[in-house]
Protein backbone atom coordinates (compact mmCIF):
# COMPACT_ATOMS: atom_id res chain seq x y z
CA UNK A 1 0.00 0.00 0.00
CA UNK A 2 1.48 3.42 -1.11
CA UNK A 3 0.76 6.11 1.62
CA UNK A 4 0.84 9.38 0.92
CA UNK A 5 1.34 12.66 2.95
CA UNK A 6 -1.60 15.30 3.34
CA UNK A 7 -1.14 18.73 2.70
CA UNK A 8 -0.87 19.83 6.21
CA UNK A 9 1.71 17.25 7.26
CA UNK A 10 4.02 17.97 3.87
CA UNK A 11 3.72 21.46 5.11
CA UNK A 12 5.12 20.86 8.35
CA UNK A 13 8.06 18.49 7.10
CA UNK A 14 9.15 21.22 4.85
CA UNK A 15 8.84 24.00 7.42
CA UNK A 16 10.87 21.98 10.03
CA UNK A 17 13.26 21.46 7.17
CA UNK A 18 13.43 25.49 5.77
CA UNK A 19 13.73 26.14 9.99
CA UNK A 20 16.23 23.72 10.40
CA UNK A 21 18.16 25.13 7.48
CA UNK A 22 17.73 29.12 9.21
CA UNK A 23 19.16 27.94 12.47
CA UNK A 24 22.01 26.13 10.53
CA UNK A 25 22.43 29.72 8.87
CA UNK A 26 22.33 31.23 11.95
CA UNK A 27 24.92 29.08 13.75
CA UNK A 28 27.08 29.30 10.91
CA UNK A 29 26.96 33.80 10.62
CA UNK A 30 27.72 33.53 14.64
CA UNK A 31 30.73 31.21 14.00
CA UNK A 32 31.47 33.60 10.87
CA UNK A 33 31.05 36.90 13.48
CA UNK A 34 32.89 34.94 16.20
CA UNK A 35 35.92 33.95 14.17
CA UNK A 36 36.29 37.70 12.99
CA UNK A 37 36.30 38.92 16.80
CA UNK A 38 39.07 36.55 17.34
CA UNK A 39 41.38 37.26 14.56
CA UNK A 40 41.22 40.76 15.39
CA UNK A 41 42.08 40.36 19.09
CA UNK A 42 44.76 38.32 17.34
CA UNK A 43 45.58 40.90 15.49
CA UNK A 44 46.08 43.92 17.76
CA UNK A 45 48.07 41.40 20.33
CA UNK A 46 50.35 40.89 17.62
CA UNK A 47 50.57 44.70 16.62
CA UNK A 48 51.22 45.83 19.99
CA UNK A 49 53.61 42.95 21.16
CA UNK A 50 55.33 44.03 17.96
CA UNK A 51 55.60 47.31 18.73
CA UNK A 52 56.75 46.55 22.75
CA UNK A 53 59.77 44.76 20.86
CA UNK A 54 60.68 48.13 18.47
CA UNK A 55 60.40 50.54 21.14
CA UNK A 56 62.64 48.20 23.80
CA UNK A 57 65.03 47.59 21.52
CA UNK A 58 64.81 51.59 20.57
CA UNK A 59 65.35 51.50 24.85
CA UNK A 60 68.04 49.18 24.80
CA UNK A 61 70.19 50.88 21.87
CA UNK A 62 69.69 54.58 24.34
CA UNK A 63 71.20 52.47 27.44
CA UNK A 64 74.21 50.69 25.33
CA UNK A 65 74.99 54.62 24.22
CA UNK A 66 74.62 55.57 27.73
CA UNK A 67 77.29 53.21 28.99
CA UNK A 68 79.44 53.71 26.15
CA UNK A 69 78.97 57.79 26.99
CA UNK A 70 78.27 58.36 30.00
CA UNK A 71 76.50 62.22 29.44
CA UNK A 72 73.11 63.62 30.77
CA UNK A 73 71.90 63.83 27.25
CA UNK A 74 72.34 60.20 27.25
CA UNK A 75 71.14 59.68 30.44
CA UNK A 76 67.79 61.60 29.18
CA UNK A 77 68.06 60.09 26.50
CA UNK A 78 67.48 56.84 27.95
CA UNK A 79 64.93 57.87 30.01
CA UNK A 80 62.62 59.10 27.39
CA UNK A 81 62.74 55.80 25.86
CA UNK A 82 61.73 53.80 28.45
CA UNK A 83 58.84 55.77 28.69
CA UNK A 84 58.06 55.59 25.22
CA UNK A 85 58.59 51.88 25.66
CA UNK A 86 55.93 51.75 28.08
CA UNK A 87 53.24 53.31 25.71
CA UNK A 88 52.41 49.87 23.38
CA UNK A 89 53.29 47.28 26.27
CA UNK A 90 50.76 49.27 28.62
CA UNK A 91 48.51 48.99 26.24
CA UNK A 92 49.18 44.78 25.93
CA UNK A 93 48.40 43.89 29.65
CA UNK A 94 44.61 43.30 28.81
CA UNK A 95 46.08 39.67 27.34
CA UNK A 96 46.93 39.02 30.87
CA UNK A 97 44.31 36.55 32.98
CA UNK A 98 42.80 34.49 30.03
CA UNK A 99 46.04 32.06 29.42
CA UNK A 100 47.91 33.61 26.76
CA UNK A 101 51.46 33.49 25.95
CA UNK A 102 52.10 36.40 28.97
CA UNK A 103 50.81 34.93 31.80
CA UNK A 104 51.56 30.72 30.26
CA UNK A 105 54.32 29.35 28.59
CA UNK A 106 52.65 27.62 25.71
CA UNK A 107 55.26 24.89 25.13
CA UNK A 108 54.91 23.76 28.20
CA UNK A 109 51.24 22.50 30.73
CA UNK A 110 52.15 24.53 33.34
CA UNK A 111 50.19 27.77 34.13
CA UNK A 112 51.54 30.94 35.13
CA UNK A 113 55.24 30.21 33.71
CA UNK A 114 54.89 32.90 31.27
CA UNK A 115 57.52 35.52 31.16
CA UNK A 116 55.43 38.18 33.04
CA UNK A 117 57.09 38.29 36.42
CA UNK A 118 60.43 38.72 34.61
CA UNK A 119 58.55 41.62 32.37
CA UNK A 120 56.32 43.61 34.26
CA UNK A 121 56.43 42.84 37.88
CA UNK A 122 56.37 44.66 41.17
CA UNK A 123 56.68 46.77 43.03
CA UNK A 124 60.53 46.42 42.81
CA UNK A 125 62.55 44.85 45.25
CA UNK A 126 64.99 48.15 44.38
CA UNK A 127 67.05 47.61 47.61
CA UNK A 128 68.23 43.98 46.76
CA UNK A 129 69.51 46.02 43.63
CA UNK A 130 71.05 49.11 44.25
CA UNK A 131 72.04 51.89 47.13
CA UNK A 132 68.77 53.38 48.90
CA UNK A 133 67.81 56.32 50.62
CA UNK A 134 65.84 55.16 54.00
CA UNK A 135 63.37 56.93 56.34
CA UNK A 136 60.21 58.72 55.24
CA UNK A 137 58.33 57.11 52.78
CA UNK A 138 60.94 54.35 52.31
CA UNK A 139 61.04 52.42 55.92
CA UNK A 140 61.68 48.62 55.89
CA UNK A 141 58.31 47.80 55.27
CA UNK A 142 58.28 49.62 52.10
CA UNK A 143 62.22 48.59 50.54
CA UNK A 144 63.28 45.69 52.78
CA UNK A 145 63.96 42.64 51.19
CA UNK A 146 63.16 39.07 53.45
CA UNK A 147 63.70 36.32 51.14
CA UNK A 148 65.65 35.87 48.38
CA UNK A 149 68.11 33.77 46.20
CA UNK A 150 70.78 36.03 45.02
CA UNK A 151 73.46 35.36 48.00
CA UNK A 152 73.50 38.76 48.48
CA UNK A 153 74.42 38.90 52.25
CA UNK A 154 71.56 40.32 55.05
CA UNK A 155 70.21 43.17 55.85
CA UNK A 156 69.42 44.26 52.53
CA UNK A 157 69.61 47.91 52.77
CA UNK A 158 72.56 48.43 52.67
CA UNK A 159 73.57 44.68 50.98
CA UNK A 160 72.80 44.99 47.39
CA UNK A 161 73.73 43.13 44.23
CA UNK A 162 75.76 45.87 42.84
CA UNK A 163 77.96 46.54 45.68
CA UNK A 164 78.46 42.98 45.85
CA UNK A 165 81.60 42.17 43.73
CA UNK A 166 81.87 38.59 44.21
CA UNK A 167 77.71 38.20 42.63
CA UNK A 168 78.67 37.32 38.70
CA UNK A 169 76.31 39.92 36.47
CA UNK A 170 75.39 37.56 34.43
CA UNK A 171 71.77 36.07 32.95
CA UNK A 172 71.31 33.65 35.21
CA UNK A 173 71.60 35.63 37.92
CA UNK A 174 67.76 37.22 37.26
CA UNK A 175 66.14 33.31 37.31
CA UNK A 176 66.44 34.10 40.72
CA UNK A 177 63.30 37.19 40.06
CA UNK A 178 59.84 36.70 41.84
CA UNK A 179 61.01 33.41 43.81
CA UNK A 180 60.01 34.77 47.51
CA UNK A 181 56.56 34.19 49.10
CA UNK A 182 56.05 37.88 49.51
CA UNK A 183 57.31 38.52 45.83
CA UNK A 184 59.43 41.43 47.33
CA UNK A 185 62.71 40.01 45.22
CA UNK A 186 61.93 41.28 42.23
CA UNK A 187 65.06 42.03 40.05
CA UNK A 188 64.24 42.40 36.32
CA UNK A 189 61.92 43.82 33.81
CA UNK A 190 60.26 47.24 32.75
CA UNK A 191 60.73 48.58 36.45
CA UNK A 192 64.21 47.24 37.29
CA UNK A 193 65.28 49.40 33.82
CA UNK A 194 63.62 52.12 35.92
CA UNK A 195 65.00 52.45 39.12
CA UNK A 196 68.15 51.93 37.35
CA UNK A 197 67.75 55.04 34.98
CA UNK A 198 66.12 57.39 37.81
CA UNK A 199 66.48 56.50 41.36
CA UNK A 200 64.13 56.35 44.03
CA UNK A 201 61.44 59.66 43.99
CA UNK A 202 63.29 61.98 46.06
CA UNK A 203 63.20 65.31 47.19
CA UNK A 204 65.03 68.01 45.82
CA UNK A 205 67.86 67.91 47.77
CA UNK A 206 67.99 63.80 47.12
CA UNK A 207 66.46 63.02 50.73
CA UNK A 208 63.42 61.07 51.41
CA UNK A 209 60.04 62.35 51.32
CA UNK A 210 57.54 61.83 53.87
CA UNK A 211 53.75 60.84 53.32
CA UNK A 212 52.66 64.47 53.66
CA UNK A 213 55.25 66.40 51.84
CA UNK A 214 55.47 64.63 47.98
CA UNK A 215 53.41 68.03 46.37
CA UNK A 216 56.65 70.41 47.54
CA UNK A 217 59.08 67.82 46.02
CA UNK A 218 57.55 67.40 42.60
CA UNK A 219 60.77 68.22 40.11
CA UNK A 220 60.38 70.08 36.96
CA UNK A 221 61.99 69.31 34.03
CA UNK A 222 62.92 71.16 30.54
CA UNK A 223 61.09 69.05 28.48
CA UNK A 224 57.67 69.18 30.50
CA UNK A 225 56.30 65.67 28.83
CA UNK A 226 59.35 63.72 30.46
CA UNK A 227 58.62 62.72 33.85
CA UNK A 228 61.79 63.40 35.96
CA UNK A 229 60.76 62.05 39.70
CA UNK A 230 64.07 60.52 40.32
CA UNK A 231 66.98 62.03 40.26
CA UNK A 232 69.75 59.70 39.60
CA UNK A 233 73.40 61.19 38.92
CA UNK A 234 74.31 60.55 35.60
CA UNK A 235 78.23 59.70 37.56
CA UNK A 236 76.46 56.63 38.82
CA UNK A 237 77.26 55.15 35.44
CA UNK A 238 80.55 57.12 34.81
CA UNK A 239 83.68 54.80 35.97
CA UNK A 240 86.05 57.87 36.07
CA UNK A 241 84.02 59.98 38.41
CA UNK A 242 82.26 57.14 39.61
CA UNK A 243 79.32 57.91 42.48
CA UNK A 244 76.56 55.96 44.22
CA UNK A 245 73.53 59.50 44.43
CA UNK A 246 75.83 61.75 46.95
CA UNK A 247 78.54 59.48 47.80
CA UNK A 248 81.83 58.88 45.81
CA UNK A 249 82.07 54.92 44.79
CA UNK A 250 84.86 52.80 43.03
CA UNK A 251 85.38 52.62 39.44
CA UNK A 252 84.12 48.77 39.53
CA UNK A 253 80.48 49.72 41.27
CA UNK A 254 79.56 52.04 38.21
CA UNK A 255 80.70 48.78 35.97
CA UNK A 256 78.37 46.86 37.90
CA UNK A 257 75.78 48.76 37.64
CA UNK A 258 75.70 49.76 33.83
CA UNK A 259 76.40 45.79 33.31
CA UNK A 260 73.07 45.19 35.49
CA UNK A 261 71.51 47.96 33.52
CA UNK A 262 72.21 46.21 30.07
CA UNK A 263 71.54 42.71 31.48
CA UNK A 264 68.10 43.43 32.36
CA UNK A 265 67.27 45.29 29.19
CA UNK A 266 68.68 42.51 27.40
CA UNK A 267 66.20 39.96 29.06
CA UNK A 268 63.27 42.86 28.45
CA UNK A 269 63.87 42.27 24.71
CA UNK A 270 64.31 38.76 24.75
CA UNK A 271 61.02 38.05 26.70
CA UNK A 272 59.16 40.40 24.74
CA UNK A 273 60.31 38.88 22.04
CA UNK A 274 59.14 35.38 22.57
CA UNK A 275 55.43 37.13 23.53
CA UNK A 276 55.49 38.67 20.19
CA UNK A 277 56.18 35.38 17.94
CA UNK A 278 53.64 33.40 19.49
CA UNK A 279 50.88 35.60 18.29
CA UNK A 280 52.80 35.92 14.78
CA UNK A 281 49.96 35.55 11.87
CA UNK A 282 50.64 32.71 9.41
CA UNK A 283 52.79 30.69 11.95
CA UNK A 284 51.39 27.09 11.73
CA UNK A 285 51.38 25.58 15.50
CA UNK A 286 52.11 28.82 17.84
CA UNK A 287 49.51 30.37 19.58
CA UNK A 288 47.88 32.98 17.17
CA UNK A 289 47.13 29.41 15.09
CA UNK A 290 45.72 27.90 17.93
CA UNK A 291 43.24 31.20 18.84
CA UNK A 292 41.96 31.98 15.63
CA UNK A 293 40.81 28.34 14.17
CA UNK A 294 38.43 26.80 16.87
CA UNK A 295 37.45 23.84 16.09
CA UNK A 296 33.51 24.57 16.58
CA UNK A 297 31.32 26.99 17.94
CA UNK A 298 31.57 26.21 21.39
CA UNK A 299 35.40 26.79 21.01
CA UNK A 300 35.16 29.87 19.61
CA UNK A 301 32.57 31.04 22.71
CA UNK A 302 34.97 30.15 24.66
CA UNK A 303 37.87 32.03 23.27
CA UNK A 304 35.16 34.97 23.43
CA UNK A 305 35.15 34.27 27.30
CA UNK A 306 38.76 34.42 27.50
CA UNK A 307 38.96 37.87 25.96
CA UNK A 308 36.10 38.59 28.36
CA UNK A 309 38.06 37.72 31.45
CA UNK A 310 41.04 40.00 30.29
CA UNK A 311 39.17 42.69 29.87
CA UNK A 312 37.26 42.41 33.07
CA UNK A 313 39.73 41.01 35.50
CA UNK A 314 42.12 43.79 34.30
CA UNK A 315 39.60 46.54 35.13
CA UNK A 316 38.41 45.55 38.57
CA UNK A 317 40.89 43.34 40.40
CA UNK A 318 43.99 44.35 38.89
CA UNK A 319 43.70 48.28 37.64
CA UNK A 320 41.51 49.17 39.97
CA UNK A 321 42.30 47.35 43.07
CA UNK A 322 46.22 46.69 42.93
CA UNK A 323 47.44 49.25 40.87
CA UNK A 324 45.28 52.26 42.68
CA UNK A 325 43.29 51.14 45.74
CA UNK A 326 46.06 49.70 47.35
CA UNK A 327 48.08 52.80 47.28
CA UNK A 328 45.82 55.38 47.61
CA UNK A 329 43.74 53.59 50.62
CA UNK A 330 46.71 53.76 52.47
CA UNK A 331 48.77 56.30 50.84
CA UNK A 332 51.85 54.34 49.66
CA UNK A 333 54.50 55.85 47.34
CA UNK A 334 56.24 51.96 47.22
CA UNK A 335 52.92 50.57 46.02
CA UNK A 336 52.72 53.52 42.87
CA UNK A 337 52.88 51.35 39.36
CA UNK A 338 55.88 53.49 37.91
CA UNK A 339 57.14 55.03 41.53
CA UNK A 340 60.78 55.98 40.27
CA UNK A 341 59.85 57.65 36.98
CA UNK A 342 56.40 59.17 38.35
CA UNK A 343 54.50 57.44 35.05
CA UNK A 344 51.66 56.12 37.04
CA UNK A 345 49.22 57.97 35.27
CA UNK A 346 49.79 56.57 32.13
CA UNK A 347 49.55 53.09 33.45
CA UNK A 348 46.65 53.78 34.54
CA UNK A 349 45.65 55.13 30.75
CA UNK A 350 47.10 52.71 28.57
CA UNK A 351 45.64 49.79 30.81
CA UNK A 352 42.46 50.97 30.38
CA UNK A 353 43.00 51.97 26.20
CA UNK A 354 44.02 48.55 26.15
CA UNK A 355 40.60 47.00 27.35
CA UNK A 356 38.68 49.42 25.13
CA UNK A 357 40.85 48.43 22.05
CA UNK A 358 39.71 45.01 22.85
CA UNK A 359 35.93 45.80 23.09
CA UNK A 360 35.86 47.94 19.59
CA UNK A 361 38.58 45.68 17.97
CA UNK A 362 40.94 48.95 17.03
CA UNK A 363 44.44 49.70 17.67
CA UNK A 364 45.49 53.10 17.37
CA UNK A 365 48.97 52.31 18.22
CA UNK A 366 51.18 54.27 20.13
CA UNK A 367 52.85 58.02 21.78
CA UNK A 368 56.11 58.07 20.08
CA UNK A 369 56.85 61.97 21.42
CA UNK A 370 54.89 61.97 24.78
CA UNK A 371 52.67 64.46 24.22
CA UNK A 372 49.40 62.15 25.09
CA UNK A 373 48.48 60.85 21.50
CA UNK A 374 49.13 58.06 19.40
CA UNK A 375 50.76 58.80 16.58
CA UNK A 376 53.05 55.70 15.75
CA UNK A 377 50.43 54.25 13.81
CA UNK A 378 52.70 51.74 11.83
CA UNK A 379 50.77 48.72 12.59
CA UNK A 380 47.45 50.17 13.53
CA UNK A 381 44.65 47.75 13.41
CA UNK A 382 40.76 48.42 12.67
CA UNK A 383 38.61 45.01 12.52
CA UNK A 384 35.70 43.83 13.93
CA UNK A 385 34.93 44.29 17.40
CA UNK A 386 32.74 42.67 20.65
CA UNK A 387 30.58 46.30 20.05
CA UNK A 388 29.84 44.81 16.65
CA UNK A 389 29.24 41.64 17.76
CA UNK A 390 27.05 42.76 20.07
CA UNK A 391 24.82 44.97 17.93
CA UNK A 392 24.77 42.26 14.90
CA UNK A 393 23.38 39.33 17.40
CA UNK A 394 20.84 41.57 18.61
CA UNK A 395 22.39 42.95 21.72
CA UNK A 396 22.47 46.57 21.17
CA UNK A 397 21.28 47.51 24.67
CA UNK A 398 24.45 45.93 26.04
CA UNK A 399 26.54 47.38 23.78
CA UNK A 400 25.17 50.88 24.45
CA UNK A 401 25.85 50.33 28.56
CA UNK A 402 29.56 48.83 27.99
CA UNK A 403 30.39 52.10 25.60
CA UNK A 404 28.80 54.24 28.38
CA UNK A 405 30.80 52.57 31.38
CA UNK A 406 34.27 52.81 29.05
CA UNK A 407 33.05 56.68 28.49
CA UNK A 408 33.07 57.31 32.06
CA UNK A 409 36.58 55.54 32.86
CA UNK A 410 37.84 57.07 29.75
CA UNK A 411 37.33 60.66 31.74
CA UNK A 412 38.46 59.57 35.18
CA UNK A 413 42.07 58.36 33.65
CA UNK A 414 42.42 61.50 31.17
CA UNK A 415 41.81 63.90 34.53
CA UNK A 416 44.63 62.17 36.51
CA UNK A 417 46.96 62.48 33.30
CA UNK A 418 45.79 66.16 32.90
CA UNK A 419 46.73 66.87 36.79
CA UNK A 420 50.21 64.68 36.55
CA UNK A 421 51.18 67.01 33.13
CA UNK A 422 50.18 69.99 35.19
CA UNK A 423 52.65 68.71 38.35
CA UNK A 424 50.64 66.91 40.33
CA UNK A 425 51.73 63.31 39.51
CA UNK A 426 49.95 59.88 41.12
CA UNK A 427 51.80 59.74 44.16
CA UNK A 428 50.58 63.61 44.91
CA UNK A 429 47.26 62.97 44.42
CA UNK A 430 46.84 60.04 46.84
CA UNK A 431 48.77 61.64 49.63
CA UNK A 432 45.58 62.96 51.52
CA UNK A 433 42.59 60.66 50.47
CA UNK A 434 40.22 63.33 52.01
CA UNK A 435 41.89 66.12 49.28
CA UNK A 436 40.37 67.11 46.21
CA UNK A 437 42.60 66.05 44.14
CA UNK A 438 42.29 62.94 45.29
CA UNK A 439 38.71 62.66 43.98
CA UNK A 440 39.46 61.54 40.05
CA UNK A 441 41.41 58.32 41.43
CA UNK A 442 38.23 56.79 43.75
CA UNK A 443 36.59 58.03 40.75
CA UNK A 444 38.31 56.15 38.45
CA UNK A 445 38.35 52.95 41.05
CA UNK A 446 34.71 53.40 40.84
CA UNK A 447 34.17 54.05 37.07
CA UNK A 448 36.67 50.62 36.35
CA UNK A 449 34.33 48.36 39.19
CA UNK A 450 31.71 49.30 36.73
CA UNK A 451 32.78 48.71 33.65
CA UNK A 452 33.83 45.23 34.92
CA UNK A 453 30.36 45.20 35.62
CA UNK A 454 29.20 45.66 32.63
CA UNK A 455 31.71 43.55 30.44
CA UNK A 456 30.81 40.43 32.76
CA UNK A 457 26.90 41.52 31.21
CA UNK A 458 28.42 40.80 27.88
CA UNK A 459 28.49 36.80 28.68
CA UNK A 460 25.49 37.13 30.51
CA UNK A 461 24.25 38.12 27.35
CA UNK A 462 25.65 36.00 25.07
CA UNK A 463 25.48 32.99 27.57
CA UNK A 464 28.80 32.19 27.50
CA UNK A 465 29.58 31.95 31.87
CA UNK A 466 29.27 33.82 34.82
CA UNK A 467 30.75 37.30 36.71
CA UNK A 468 33.08 35.20 38.76
CA UNK A 469 34.63 34.07 35.17
CA UNK A 470 34.54 37.54 33.58
CA UNK A 471 35.84 39.15 36.74
CA UNK A 472 38.19 37.34 38.82
CA UNK A 473 37.32 37.54 42.37
CA UNK A 474 41.08 36.42 43.61
CA UNK A 475 42.77 39.07 41.57
CA UNK A 476 42.46 41.51 44.98
CA UNK A 477 41.97 41.64 48.21
CA UNK A 478 40.32 45.33 47.24
CA UNK A 479 36.73 46.55 47.51
CA UNK A 480 36.59 48.56 44.90
CA UNK A 481 32.91 49.70 45.32
CA UNK A 482 34.67 51.73 48.12
CA UNK A 483 38.19 52.96 47.56
CA UNK A 484 39.15 54.93 51.05
CA UNK A 485 38.70 51.23 52.43
CA UNK A 486 42.21 49.74 52.82
CA UNK A 487 42.62 46.15 50.90
CA UNK A 488 42.53 43.38 53.46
Amino acid sequence: MTHRLTPIVAALGLCGLFGQTALADQSADRMADLNKVLVTNADIAHAVYADAVDTAEDLQAAIDRLIESPTQANLDAARAAWLVAREPYGQSEVYRFRGTPIDDDPTTKAAEDGPEGAINAWPLGEALIDYVETGGDFTQAEVGVTEHQTGVDKPIPPHNLIAATDIPIEPALLDKTVTAEDERDVLAGYHAVEFLLWGQDLNDERGVTHRDDRSKAVKTHGAPNIATAGQRPVTDFDPANCSSGKAAAEAVICERRGAYLQLVTDRLVSDLASVRDQWAPETEGNYYARFTQPADINEARQRLLEILTGMGTLSEGELAGERMQIALSVNSQEDEHSCFSDNTHRDIWLDAEGIANSYHGEYAGYDSDLDGKDDATGRAVSGYGIDEYLRDHGHADVADSVDQALERTESGYQAIDRLAREGQPFDVLIEDIGAERAQPVKETILSLNAQAGQIATIASALDLGSTEQVVDPEASACDTTNPVTACE
